[in-house]
């Protein structure tokens, strides 16, 4: 996992004691929230050097590490199943 996301996730949830785990559910457990995923999105643009089209994404895409690994981080032309 990408450290600069890990990071942005400690410094919005300070209250965190250590970084959440590849399966923690993000959008449960609050870590990324409304108010921040504009803010998320765009650190996943600058990550990937990519532009996200929001019309192409769910709440699914950011519900974990894992699913943010697979769905942004994953190769390109590699399925998100292979991915896996």
């Amino acid at each position: 996992m990408n450290d600069r996301i890990v990071s942005w996730i400690m410094e919005k949830n300070p209250h965190l004691t250590q970084p959440p785990t590849r399966d923690d559910d993000l959008i449960e457990g609050r870590l990324i929230d409304s108010l921040a995923f504009l803010e998320f999105v765009y650190l996943l643009e600058e990550v990937t050097e990519t532009s996200i089209d929001l019309s192409t994404i769910t709440a699914e895409n950011f519900r974990s590490l894992a699913a943010i690994e697979t769905r942004f981080l994953a190769p390109a032309g590699q399925s998100a199943e292979a991915a896996r």
